[in-house]
């Protein structure tokens, strides 16, 4: 079983920028893939980031793709999404994930393993 917490979440200006980290234990973290996904309130939970196994391979939804970076370091046991020049509309609470594959998806339900979540507010 991987336990996951995440940390890094506040309140900041629009065009600020933030660093979510997910740190993981309980097992060997490489095993995993690993997703960061989003909530705002009144909506469906979303796909943000994902990254696979090595950190070879990434993606973002259309609308982070180019503001945020995910990455992750195994020896570490931690993974990280790097979130610049932020918007309102980026307002919601932030989950990592991590499923037992090489390779992430972006269906929430695949997922095995989720954090408690970080609160990120952005103001106008």
């Amino acid at each position: 079983q991987v336990q996951l917490v995440e940390s890094g979440g506040g309140l900041v200006q629009a065009g600020a920028s933030l660093r979510l980290s997910c740190a993981a234990s309980g097992r060997t973290f490489s095993d995993y893939a690993v997703g960061w996904f989003r909530q705002a309130p009144g909506k469906e939970r979303e796909f943000v980031a994902g990254i696979n196994w090595s950190g070879g391979i990434t993606f973002y939804a259309d609308s982070v793709k180019d503001r945020f970076t995910i990455s992750r370091h195994n020896t570490n046991n931690t993974a990280y999404l790097q979130m610049n020049n932020l918007r309102p509309e980026d307002t919601a609470v932030y989950y990592c994930a991590a499923r037992q594959k090489v390779v992430f998806t972006r269906r929430a339900n695949e997922y095995d393993y989720w954090g408690q979540g970080t609160q990120v507010t952005v103001s106008s």
